[in-house]
């Protein structure tokens, strides 16, 4: 495989990793006609045909297509803010008016608005939905191995696999731009996660449809990529302290006794209780609260459930994260076994996708399940505390997940030329597993072809778009120091 891929020391990317995760042989493929009868998708090469089929209605050029309709930035992020905690969206500006890719970092909504009146190659994956580099990183599977992957499904719904890509490709300019490396610099990088992508869809294409699920990418495999020795024990810091992440870690700096019982520590506007005026109040969020657990058990699997029932609610508080995230209802919930066994859970708001003014709307009555059901499509791997209910104040979605369990991320913002390249390889496989298994990797593969057309129309959109994003960027900043938006710096 090119050097463009990362993949010049032996195995291409796909089966490197496959040996390292050692499966069993493909068996022979089923027959065609046995296929058809029980629903199968056909042949690949019929799959691949449908893919070349597509790609004549959509040339694969038209995705450099970033000729947008003027609209109002501002408007656009003041909608996108119904619903959310009022107090909450000034630190949300706040955070956004930090630098370009911040502000990307909760521009979901512009470019969803922008995807959708663009050309796109139509065929269908279930999308992330919010795929920038920032949403990528280390995470752990049941059996405690430490996988790399998206990681951030808020508006994870089915649409075009290009939207993914052209939001990911895009990301890497911007932060490519924050490095301060030029144009030429930023195409590269694109061009290397697009090669990637192209290499690893073919060869998830031709695999084993189990072995594609159980297939996981892990933290040797980002090893493998790095070229250098001090590449490599960079990367193996970060892993050292994403395996020490944990509930017990949680616990020993983030609580404190008060009046001789465990609370989580407060760090206002940021962590923080919910206030109660009297007895009657604090008893009517306590019994909502032990109901919304008692219906999120329920989503759980039998097993995990009677994990889950060792553990007694001690303390729970509202916590504020991410930037698009900043003023939904997010809470941290302390749980204890034993007296002596900490679990943090994180208690996140699901709302409806940005995607969803512009796709078809969710299946899901509950957009935690929706969420719940999109990471366990794309990741290799989920955490086994995965669920969703709903609060019935208000009625509002949320799902669950463990706060913090062997989670880890690349500092991008100290990075390389070299180091942004060798992630976008990273980024790159995980974006086409998580395509590989939602999706149909044979048809992806007819539309991309085998010449470097789709990655030269990414490089062309990823760059233009960039500059979109400037340009919106400073839309916000003026609208701060006009005072017609109240930004909270932190």
């Amino acid at each position: 495989m090119p050097k463009t891929g990362g993949t010049q020391r032996g195995a291409a990317p796909v089966e490197r990793a496959r040996q390292q995760t050692a499966p069993a042989p493909a068996p022979a493929p089923v027959p065609e006609t046995f296929s058809r009868l029980f629903g199968g998708r056909g042949t690949r090469q019929s799959r691949i045909d449908a893919g070349k089929s597509a790609r004549r209605l959509v040339p694969r050029a038209q995705l450099a297509t970033c000729t947008l309709l003027d609209r109002d930035p501002i408007a656009l992020l003041e909608a996108s803010n119904a619903g959310r905690m009022p107090n909450l969206i000034p630190i949300r500006y706040g955070r956004m008016v930090a630098n370009p890719f911040a502000f990307y970092r909760g521009a979901a909504p512009l470019m969803a608005f922008d995807l959708a009146r663009l050309p796109h190659s139509g065929i269908t994956v279930q999308l992330g939905g919010d795929a920038h580099l920032a949403n990528f990183g280390l995470f752990a599977s049941p059996e405690r191995r430490l996988l790399f992957g998206a990681n951030d499904f808020d508006e994870t719904l089915p649409g075009p696999f290009d939207w993914d890509v052209r939001r990911l490709a895009t990301s890497f300019v911007i932060a490519g731009r924050e490095r301060g490396l030029g144009t030429r610099e930023q195409r590269a990088i694109v061009r290397r996660l697009c090669a990637t992508f192209r290499q690893c869809i073919a060869e998830f294409s031709t695999m084993d449809t189990l072995d594609v699920w159980y297939y996981q990418f892990g933290a040797e495999n980002i090893l493998a990529i790095a070229d250098t020795a001090l590449e490599r024990k960079k990367e193996e810091a970060v892993f050292s302290k994403a395996r020490q992440q944990s509930s017990r870690m949680v616990l020993s700096h983030a609580t404190e006794l008060v009046n001789g019982r465990l609370r989580i520590k407060e760090n206002p506007p940021l962590v923080y209780h919910v206030p109660m005026s009297n007895r009657k109040e604090a008893k009517q969020f306590d019994d909502m609260i032990r109901r919304f657990f008692a219906e999120y058990r329920l989503t759980l699997v039998d097993s995990v459930r009677a994990l889950f029932d060792c553990y007694e609610l001690v303390d729970m508080a509202v916590r504020v994260v991410g930037v698009g995230s900043v003023g939904t209802r997010c809470y941290e919930a302390l749980f204890m076994a034993d007296g002596k066994s900490p679990l943090f859970l994180q208690v996140k708001e699901a709302r409806a996708s940005v995607l969803e003014q512009y796709l078809p709307a969710s299946k899901f009555p509950n957009h935690g399940e929706r969420v719940v059901n999109g990471q366990r499509l794309l990741q290799s791997s989920s955490d086994i505390f995965l669920g969703w209910s709903r609060m019935r104040v208000g009625s509002i979605d949320f799902y669950v997940r463990q706060l913090r369990d062997m989670k880890g991320a690349f500092d991008f913002s100290t990075f390389s030329e070299r180091d942004l390249s060798e992630y976008a390889v990273s980024c790159g496989h995980a974006l086409a597993h998580s395509m590989a298994k939602s999706g149909d990797s044979a048809l992806i593969l007819g539309y991309l072809g085998k010449s470097d057309e789709f990655d030269e129309a990414i490089q062309q959109f990823a760059i233009a778009y960039a500059d979109r994003n400037e340009k919106d960027w400073a839309a916000l900043m003026a609208a701060v120091k006009a005072g017609k938006v109240e930004a909270q710096r932190e």
